[in-house]
């Protein structure tokens, strides 16, 4: 399986929201012109990439990194990594992986000290796959969900 990161474009939106489709499956889905109106601001964000990864012509997982400068450690930034997903039928292939690896090289290339992600406690083989790429669990996280 040959498998391709890149930054997201407004035409991968709908292949977006049906990964974010599978990691949250509760979650209701927006409307076409609210999901737009969200791209359209992520894309002009400065230091926010969605990556995707595609296998074929299909795009078949997903990671969000958002560079933050940072005014500790010599004013090096740090990256955030969120909605990591792979759609289900491609986990295990090296998706996640690839992905990933594409999400370091942005950080380092920002001169980025740390990439911080969380994940539930629960996610146990999430956990694993972490780690097995380099991460480790070295603190505590906390969340207010504010909704």
């Amino acid at each position: 399986m040959t498998i391709r990161t890149r930054p997201a474009t407004e035409s991968d939106l709908p292949a977006l929201l049906a990964l974010y489709a599978e990691l949250h499956p509760g979650d209701p889905a927006p409307s076409p012109d609210s999901a737009l109106a969200v791209w359209r601001q992520i894309a002009t964000q400065a230091g926010r990439t969605i990556l995707v990864a595609e296998s074929g012509d299909a795009v078949v997982g997903t990671v969000d990194c958002a560079v933050l400068p940072n005014l500790t450690r010599n004013a090096r930034p740090l990256m955030l990594v969120e909605n990591v997903v792979v759609t289900a039928t491609s986990r295990g292939s090296g998706i996640g992986t690839a992905l990933l690896t594409a999400a370091v090289a942005l950080a380092r290339s920002a001169g980025c000290y740390k990439i911080q992600l969380l994940s539930r406690a629960s996610r146990e083989v999430a956990h694993a796959f972490y780690e097995s790429n380099g991460f480790r669990a070295v603190a505590q996280g906390y969340r207010l969900y504010v909704d």
